[in-house]
């Protein structure tokens, strides 16, 4: 598929989504999230860590309110269940470890865009917002299910009910992101990071994200058997060979993500 809405590179097991509408603030249409699901296939089988950030000042604000005529025309909940959803579930489920770099504000279904990857990073000049009672609508786009998760119960209703923005230093305080990074610093530290789970152990990272979100639906009895069935798992790896080895002779490991 040629892109048009948005730029897909893959450097280093590093792959990279930008998300290339600035003139709208990375709004979302129809056609970016077609683009988005086949590059996160892409970059599932291509890379061992994937990135998501935008182009211009601002991550993403959300869905585009003129698209198609206008939304008082638009099926949202046919929208949700055949683009938001496929969308959605190729971030969460995708095999490798995924970063959201949030370089600017992140509004409406761009929020929870970006807290669906397993780590957000953002700069510290960006913010959260969960725009939708502005406009008479409930948050979308899986924010009813991140944010109770990440922030609590008392936390994600306010941001919902009031729909003021979050600043990122306050979002990582809050737990809802991992770190709010300095903006002059914002582009090489992510870059840092993604490199360095792209050079890890690929695998245990699949495992670590399967065992911690089954976490809260489990007993801790069905919890320890899956964590010994998971660790098992990990113990027949290579990397887990090399990271031993490499523990005794005192070197840095060498992983393969195999």
């Amino acid at each position: 598929m040629d892109y048009r809405t948005i730029g897909f590179t893959v450097e280093e097991n590093v792959a990279v989504l930008t998300l290339r509408r600035p003139d709208k603030m990375n709004a979302l249409n129809s056609e970016m999230r077609r683009e988005i699901i086949d590059a996160l296939g892409r970059g599932a089988q291509d890379a061992r860590a994937l990135v998501l950030t935008g182009e211009g000042r601002a991550f993403c604000s959300g869905q585009e309110l003129g698209e198609n005529g206008g939304m008082e025309k638009i099926d949202l909940g046919r929208v949700l269940r055949e683009e938001y959803e496929p969308m959605l579930r190729a971030i969460y489920d995708c095999p490798v470890p995924t970063i959201s770099a949030v370089n600017g504000p992140a509004a409406g279904a761009g929020a929870n865009l970006a807290l669906a990857a397993d780590v957000v990073i953002a700069t510290e000049s960006a913010s959260f917002l969960q725009a939708f009672t502005r406009i008479g609508l409930i948050p979308d786009a899986g924010g009813t299910y991140w944010l109770p998760r990440q922030v609590g119960m008392a936390r994600a209703m306010g941001a919902a009910l009031f729909a003021e923005p979050v600043t990122a230093r306050q979002a990582a305080d809050w737990g809802m992101i991992w770190e709010a990074v300095p903006d002059d610093a914002f582009a090489a530290h992510w870059k840092s990071r993604a490199r360095k789970l792209a050079a890890g152990p690929t695998q245990a990272y699949a495992h670590v994200k399967t065992a911690l979100r089954s976490s809260f639906e489990n007993t801790l009895d069905v919890q320890l058997d899956l964590e010994a069935e998971l660790q098992g798992k990990c113990g027949k790896t290579a990397d887990f060979a090399e990271g031993v080895a490499a523990f005794l002779e005192k070197r840095p490991a060498r992983y393969e993500g195999r």
